[in-house]
Parts: structure tokens; sequence; C-alpha cells
């Protein structure tokens, strides 16, 4: 048995970004670990979600540990930082929010976690934050630097395929019948979306783990509403987006015999 942390920006990241490779996990016996910088303090709240006086930071932990317990796991963790809100809005500025941590600080309350749980394997983001989020983009600087700290080898980006994206798009695009459902503009999908499929290294099929990864980004309500994109996709169109989580290997090694590898614990330790 191994041990998986995964390190997120905000409450619901986990869900979107790893859910599949977490369930998959815990369910062939490893141990898996959630850690999260931030309670999402910037959220926008889903209407009629809050009770009467409860704060949105108390509502997301709440909807942290439900979704936490879908995917089987063990320990969830918060490193008590503030939300910073998107690039470029004046909550970036606040002291007391993630962007603005202090790196060797934050890395050391990671590494703290990761050593107290003998961390095998660590998950952060690729170095853009996937889509340029401050709070994703400080994940990865402060993931890298906290598994240095703790010896932990195995670190890799989660990001999204954005060749096979804009292959899907432009292939719905040109057929008979463009499926509704899908993403119909490629333009949404720039050099800050994602990384290309040649620097991609890992290719985790977690199609067997989509309706529990589904179930967890339902437990976060007050972000992810029935009406929302993600819960609208028919079953087999969520199952074909979310199916498959990619990841880059930190440190570049690829699979000797494929175009991907597919074990995040595969020369882990």
């Amino acid at each position: 048995m191994s041990t998986l942390v995964c390190f997120h920006a905000h409450p619901d990241d986990e869900a979107i970004a790893t859910g599949g490779v977490m369930a998959k996990a815990a369910a062939a016996g490893h141990r898996v670990v959630l850690v999260v910088a931030t309670r999402g303090e910037q959220g926008e709240p889903v209407e009629g979600v809050l009770r009467d006086g409860e704060a949105l930071w108390e509502r997301r932990v709440v909807e942290t540990h439900e979704s936490a317990a879908i995917l089987g796991v063990e320990r969830v963790e918060f490193l008590g930082y503030e939300d910073s809100g998107m690039m470029g809005e004046p909550t970036n500025d606040n002291p007391r929010c993630f962007w603005q941590a202090d790196l060797d600080q934050a890395a050391e309350r990671l590494a703290g976690i990761l050593r107290d749980v003998d961390a095998d394997v660590i998950t952060i983001y690729d170095d853009h934050g996937g889509y340029g989020h401050p709070d994703h983009i400080q994940v990865h600087r402060v993931g890298r630097r906290g598994a240095e700290l703790a010896g932990v080898g195995a670190v890799f980006e989660a990001t999204m395929n954005r060749t096979r994206i804009l292959e899907m798009v432009e292939a719905n695009r040109n057929s008979e019948e463009p499926n509704p459902d899908l993403p119909q503009d490629a333009s949404d999908f720039d050099e800050s979306f994602g990384s290309p499929e040649h620097i991609i290294t890992h290719a985790i099929d977690v199609a067997d783990f989509t309706p529990l990864k589904r179930k967890s980004m339902e437990a976060h309500a007050s972000q992810i509403s029935p009406e929302s994109f993600f819960m609208q996709m028919p079953e087999e169109i969520f199952a074909a987006a979310f199916g498959t989580e990619f990841f880059i290997r930190a440190d570049g090694t690829r699979a000797p015999d494929a175009p991907f590898g597919d074990d995040l614990f595969a020369g882990a330790g």
C-alpha cells in the first residue's frame, strides 16, 4: 500500500481534477490524503444553498469532507490560507491569501503533512495552474517545493489535454449532427488552458469511477448546481469528458513502451 496526497487550491477542485484518480487509488487499497490550500472564500454560492448566518467557507469545508468520503479519502487537511480570487482581482492583494503566501513557509506547512502521512506520491497542478488561477499557480510552486523538502520524488502535475479537447471540438463542429452538450468554440481553449499532449506523461483511465467523481462534484452544491454545465451532461458525455485524468510527471519520466504512463505509483517511493 502506498500513500497518495492530492494537493488542491479550493474545495471542489479535487472532485473535478483528480476525483477519479483518488477513487481509483482508494479502491486499490492505497491511502489517499487530500490537502486544500484555502477554504474557497471567494467562490460564488449557488442561490439558496447557504443557511441563515452561514459563511460560504463553512459550507465549503463541509462539502469538502462529504466529497472526500465519497472518493474514499482517509484524511483531509486545510493549509489555512484564504482564497485569492481570480487573477487581477483586488483580493489578490489580501496578505492572508494564498497568492501572497511566503513560498518556503507554505511549503513547510505542506511538507509537514507529507512527512506525517509518509507520502509516496503527490499531485499538484501544471506550471500555469491549468487555466491561470493564482491559487492554482501557487499550488504548483508550493507543491514542488514542499515535495522537495519532504523527499517525495513522485510529483505529478494535473492538467487537461488541450490537444484532445481541440480535436473533440473540431470533430463535433464538423459532424453532421453536432452534439450541443460538447464545447463548441475552440477559442475557449488557448495556450492558458491545459497542456499540449506532447508534454503529458500520464493518462489515467478512471472511466469506472466517473459515477463517484460525479457524486463528489454534486457534494459541492454551493458551487455546482444541478443546472450547471457539468451536471447537465448526459452520463455518456460526462464519462467521455472526465473518464481520463492527465498528468505531467515533474521529472519528465515517461512510460517506456506506451505514449502515456497509466500508473502514478509505478516507481514511486
